[in-house]
Order: C-alpha cells, then structure tokens, then sequence
C-alpha cells in the first residue's frame, strides 16, 4: 500500500501558531481522504519554523467501488415525477428495476460510483486544505489571491510505494506541487529531491534540519543543562520558553553568555523575566545562592567561531535591555526608601480605576485592609500586620518596574516592602495575595499572607456580584470562577473554618450601599461597623442577626429593608455559585457530585473547611459494603415513612418505645439505634464526621435484619404506629450526618 508525503514550505511560522497547525494538517486532510473513500494505517505530522510536513502510511491506492440504491417514486406515478428522479440518479428509464412493495410496485435506481485514484483525491483535499487553512492571521503576497500565515513557498506532495515515487498534480495559485524541497536556510539552501517520508527525514537531516519538534526541544534542553552543569551551575526550568524556542530553529545550537555585573544585584525574577521576554533567553543560576548568573541562547546555525559573535551581539542587547531594568529597579528603591515610601504609590491609586462602578484602586485597597483586619483573627493573624499588608499588597502597581514587566506584580511589592522596612509577614503578603492563580499553584500559608488573599478574593466576588457582573457560559472576564476556587483551596488547604455567608453578606451589604448611596448607606454604615466583630466568635451570629435587625427597624427607611433583602439575595446566589466551584473541585479528587450534594443540603454548609470534611468522610464510608447497602436501608425506611406520613396525615416523629416490640430484629434495632446515636451527637458536635459516619454505617446490620424479620406496617395500630417511629428514628439519626436524600441510588 503506498504512502503519502506532504510538506507545505513556507517563510518562517510563528512558534505559538506551529502546534496547532500542524494538528489542523492533520485533521483536514485525513478527514476529507477518508470522506472520499481513502483510508489509511498510520499518520505523523512535523513542524519546523519553515515547513509543515504531514506523513500518512499504508494508504489506499484508490478509493473502492461504491453501488449506491435510490427508492423512487412508484412505478404508476407521474411521467414528471419519474423523469426528476431519473435525472438525479442520472440513469435511463430502463436501469430502473421495479420491486413490489406493500405500497405496490416501485421504481429503485442502483448507482454505480467508480473508485478513484489516490492522486486525485489527495489533491482535492489538499488544495481544499490550504485554500482554507484555519490561521488565526494570514496574509495575502505578491499578485494572487492566496492566503497563508507567510508567504508559502513550495508544495511537496510524493505518494510512494515499491514501484516507485508519484508528484500530485496540483497547482495552487501558481505553485506547482513537486518533490523537491529545501534544507536550513543558511547551511544547506540548495534544493532537494525526495521519493518519500524515510529518504526525506534522512536528507534533511544532512541538510542541517531536526524535523521532529520534540527532538529539537531535548536537544536544547540536554545541551543546556550539560553545558550549565560543567560551570557549577543550573537552568532555570521554562517548558512554555522550550517549547517556543524549539519553534524558533530548525538546526538548534546551545551557547551560554555572561550577564554584566552591573546588572547581578537585580531581582533574580526580573532577569529572567526580562531574558525571557525580550531575548527569549533561558536563565542559569547558582544552585547555592539562587542568583541568575548566566544565560543560554539558541542559535540557528553553527559558526566558524564556534558562536563567539552571536553571543558577543546577544550580551550587548542583553546590557541594554538590563539597563532599563535597573533603571526602574533603582528608581523605584529610591521613592520606597525616602519619604512617604509605598505610601506615594498608594496615593497614585487613587487615579487608576478598578472598576467604573467599584471605584478606584485606591477604594479597593480601603476595603481589603478592613476586611483583612477583620479576618485576621480567623487564620491566626496579627490584626494590624494584616490591615497594613493589605494597604501595600497593590502598592507596586505604581511602580516602574511593574509597569514595564505586569506579570511580576506582587512579587516586585515583596521586594519593595522589605527595602522599606516592613516586615516579612507583610511583604509575603504583597506577593502571595494574588494566588492561588491557577489549579495547580501553592495557596498562602503564612497567616497574614491568607488574611489579605482572601480579603481580595472575597471583595472580587462581592463586588462583581453587586453590579451583576457575574460569569455567563465560558464568558469570565473578571476570572470570578478562580477567585472563588482560591477562597475554596485557600481555606481548605488551611484548614481554616470562616462562616462565608455572614462575610459575604456584610460585604455585599457595603458594596450595594456604596453604589446606591442615600437613606441605604445607612446599613452599609451598620455593616462596616460589625465587620470588625467577625473574629470573635461570640458575636458571629450577633453579625448575621442583630444588624440585619437594625437595618429593618429604622424608622422611614423602606431603602434599608429592600437592602437587606436584597443582600440575602445576592448572598445566597453567590454561596451556591462559590458551592458549584467547589464541587469541581471536590470532582477531581473523586468525590462523586451526590455525596456533595447530601452534603451542601446540611446546616453550616457556608463553613467550606467543615463541608469537605464532611463529603469526604461519607464519601469514605459509600466505598465500603456496610455503608453502601446502609443508604439502600435508609432510602427504604425513609420511603415506607414518608407514604404512611402523608397517607395518615401525622409526622411519625417520636414516640418508639422498646416495650412494644414484638421480635428480637425490633428490639436490636431499638439497641444497634442508641448506641449508634451515643456515638454520632458527640462525634458531630466535635466535628468528627469519620467517627460519626462509621458508626452511621454500624447500623446497616440491624436495619437489613429489621426488614427482613419485619412488616412494618401491622394489623395492630400501636404495633404499626411504633414501628413507624422506630423508622423515623433511623431518618433522624442518619440525617444528621448528611441528607441522605440527596444520594444516588
């Protein structure tokens, strides 16, 4: 069976559009062969930043033979009806069989499709392919009308088999598919003459061109940690920069320059940042003190002096480029050091806008420190090192430095609040607060670095969610759905319990007061001024009730109580919205999203930390038999209880008593139903879910002998009416761990 090559020759690709293309090669030529007929046993594609090669073996020589059958119209119909049909078939009256029919006899037309060669088929699909390639950019050159992310050169396209090699014809715009294609640019340009996949790779190959992407990367990747390794030194790790330098070249050559020593007292972050954005450079340091010492380029090509002019040029860009840097650098030392210190960028906040209904940066930072003093004592933080990080956290966006590099704020404000003094408490603070800021980042841990996080989190959603600015579908343009995942991890991770729905509440209270303003800013007030009061546990619940009491009471104010129902509103709407995140998250650790379920349904479900114990504790106890076959127990009492209920019209809720059970199942159950009870309130009442749950799952036993030994419904009322208490006493104890009626099954 033959093969088929194709290479599609063009000016340089840009490296991040190099993957996909080659996959979209892929995917539009084999799906338009095989939806002509042509199938085939193996496919490969290749990129370089000059060529998209696709490789596809034991291909069909030609399509097969196709005999398609048409039902027609019916053998007594219609002289114009028949002539349609016969013109569509392109078939004569009498190469239509007639068949009889339930419905009489009927005209039936056999279409006969011939195969076609492969040759023919490739170049349909393939000119299809390039005429309508998907770049996301493309540009049109010279005089015609083609379209290709760059000028497109060549076209090779060789189907091959033992016979020998064939050229697709086709022509595209004035190229004419050949089999001949071009090593690398500078060191072998001449043209080259292939007959199929194995003798292309081998002559590129000596034509100075690594086709596999892979292989340029572990080629870089080896010589580069070799080459730091002989110098006492390390690479900094960077699989996106790999990848994209491995875009850059076809023929890669590992060289490592110096960095001026003017420039190593500079943030190790923001030489590689700077090295990596501008030069695309990868970092070396020192494994001993951490410092960026040296950097590796790639070239394309080998030289005569062994690359001592290429990086001669790249230090030289490289110093001016660190220049700026330190510049910045320096300058910004400079206001942290001498008078006001980050207070002056704080300041500065005060013109940049957040949001154009959530005000300025500036108002931002107001709310985070009061919220963060008031989570301090939550996570076991000092209150006012949690209100002054707070204040500084975003004060580097004012900052030279962060302006010219945006993806090292934070970090830069860690540097700068240790440069003025602060504490380290308050400078991690400055960097961690942003995160976590993707499913796979370290959340904070230090105390006052989770206060200030989750204050910016918290102010983030309840904000948004008070202009009703909330996600839609894959829409997410304020990244709501990960500052609601940071909250989860944050506080899980931490083992931290907060009471969302009462911070949430007062923050969404202080939001919509500060939009509406008036006779309603008279509830914000009162929120703000209970805000500070949500450390202390005792008055937790005074927060939630009292205030919301005062709000209703004042006198005129209608505002007020349309406020308050409107904040329960929003709160609960984002709870459930913080809830379907952290079912996502719980997800992927495998807890199954009924278990979850049983578990929100609960009282206290706003306590994140506790909600995860307690889905993963009875997500433990439904792996098991015992509890397994539990739940089938509980649903079944719960069932027959809740059709006697609403056939007699009572609640059976109380009122079992051992005296009048008449066999040895009942009274074991009456037994196996205290002790259990014995364990689960002191166990739930320390939050001991797992202790709680495996004695839940200690009742399986009696409950499957109680119905097995057991009609519950008797002939004698008393009997009947105790057994169904009896049923009521296994809903009551296993509904305390979790709602049960919310599990599959």
């Amino acid at each position: 069976m033959p093969d088929l090559l194709i290479e599609l020759f063009s000016e340089e690709i840009p490296a991040r559009m190099q993957k996909r293309a080659g996959e979209d090669l892929q995917k539009l030529v084999t799906n338009g062969l095989v939806e002509a007929g042509l199938t085939y046993g193996s496919a490969a594609v290749f990129t370089t930043p000059r060529r998209l090669t696709l490789a596809l073996g034991d291909m069909l020589a030609a399509s097969p033979r196709q005999v398609e059958e048409r039902k027609g119209p019916k053998a007594d119909a219609p002289e114009k009806a028949v002539e349609g049909f016969l013109r569509g078939a392109g078939l004569t009256r009498d190469q239509l069989e007639e068949r009889d029919t339930p419905k009489g006899k009927v005209l039936f037309a056999k279409i006969e499709k011939p195969g076609r060669p492969a040759a023919e088929i490739v170049a349909e699909v393939l000119e299809q392919t390039i005429r309508n390639f998907p770049w996301p950019k493309s540009m049109r050159w010279g005089s015609g009308s083609l379209k290709w992310v760059r000028p497109l050169h060549s076209i090779l396209c060789v189907i091959s088999d033992e016979a020998g090699a064939e050229v697709v014809p086709l022509t595209i715009d004035g190229i004419t598919a050949g089999n001949t294609t071009r090593g690398h640019r500078f060191l072998a340009p001449a043209e080259i003459e292939v007959s199929g996949f194995e003798d292309y790779q081998d002559k590129l190959s000596r034509a100075f061109v690594v086709l596999d992407p892979a292989a340029r990367a572990d080629t870089i990747w080896h010589d580069a940690t070799n080459m730091a390794f002989a110098a006492g030194l390390e690479v900094v790790e960077d699989a996106g920069l790999l990848a994209e330098v491995a875009g850059l070249v076809e023929y890669p050559v590992v060289l490592m320059g110096r960095i001026g020593e003017d420039f190593l007292g500079l943030p190790p972050e923001v030489l590689q940042t700077s090295m990596k954005e501008h030069q695309k450079f990868f970092s070396v340091r020192n494994p001993k003190s951490g410092q960026i010492e040296r950097f590796i380029t790639v070239a394309n090509r080998t030289t005569a002096d062994d690359g001592a002019t290429i990086l001669a040029g790249n230090e030289k860009v490289l110093g001016a480029r660190l220049s700026d840097a330190k510049f910045f650098w320096d300058n910004d030392l400079r206001t942290v050091t001498t008078g006001a210190g980050m207070e002056t960028w704080v300041k500065a906040l005060e013109n940049v806008t957040f949001h154009n209904k959530l005000g300025t940066q500036a108002e931002l930072i107001d709310r985070m420190a009061t919220l963060s003093r008031a989570l301090a004592p939550l996570v076991g933080a000092d209150a006012e090192e949690a209100e002054k990080a707070a204040r500084v956290a975003k004060a580097d966006l004012s900052s030279e430095m962060v302006y010219e590099f945006p993806e090292l704020q934070g970090l830069m404000g860690s540097y700068y609040a240790r440069k003025a003094g602060m504490s380290d408490a308050v400078a991690d603070a400055a960097k961690d607060h942003y995160a976590p800021l993707g499913p796979s980042d370290d959340v904070p841990t230090a105390p006052v670095s989770i206060a200030v996080a989750l204050a910016e989190k918290i102010d983030k959603l309840t904000g948004f969610w008070a202009i009703d600015e909330k996600p839609t579908g894959s829409k997410d343009p304020f990244a709501l759905r990960r500052a609601a995942l940071g909250v989860i991890r944050i506080l899980v991770e931490n083992d931290v319990s907060v009471h969302l729905e009462r911070v949430l509440a007062v923050k969404s209270a202080k939001h919509l007061g500060a939009i509406r303003g008036g006779a309603q800013s008279v509830w914000a007030a009162s929120a703000r001024d209970s805000l500070g009061e949500i450390g202390q546990e005792e008055l937790g619940q005074k927060l939630y009730k009292e205030s919301w009491e005062n709000a209703l009471v004042q006198p005129g104010s209608p505002e007020a109580v349309a406020l308050v129902n409107e904040v329960h509103t929003l709160t609960i709407s984002l709870l459930s919205f913080i809830h379907d995140r952290l079912k996502v998250y719980l997800r992927d650790q495998g807890i199954r999203h009924d278990v979850i379920d049983a578990c929100i349904a609960m009282d206290g479900s706003d306590d994140l930390t506790l909600l995860v114990k307690r889905a993963r504790a009875l997500s433990d106890v439904l792996k098991t038999d015992d509890g397994e076959n539990l739940i089938q127990g509980f649903k079944r009492a719960n069932n027959i209880l809740s059709q006697a209920e609403e056939a007699d019209g009572v609640e059976y809720s109380f009122g079992a008593d051992p005296k009048f059970a008449e066999t040895e199942a009942e009274k074991d159950l009456f037994a196996a139903l205290d002790k259990a009870e014995a364990k689960i309130t002191p166990a739930m009442a320390a939050q001991d879910f797992s202790t709680a749950m495996a004695a839940m799952a200690e009742l399986r036993g009696p409950i499957d002998a109680f119905f097995e030994a057991v009609q519950v419904n008797a002939e004698n009322p008393t009997v009947r009416r105790n057994r169904l208490n009896l049923l009521s006493r296994i809903r009551t104890i296993c509904s305390a761990v979790a709602d049960l009626t919310k599990l599959d099954g």
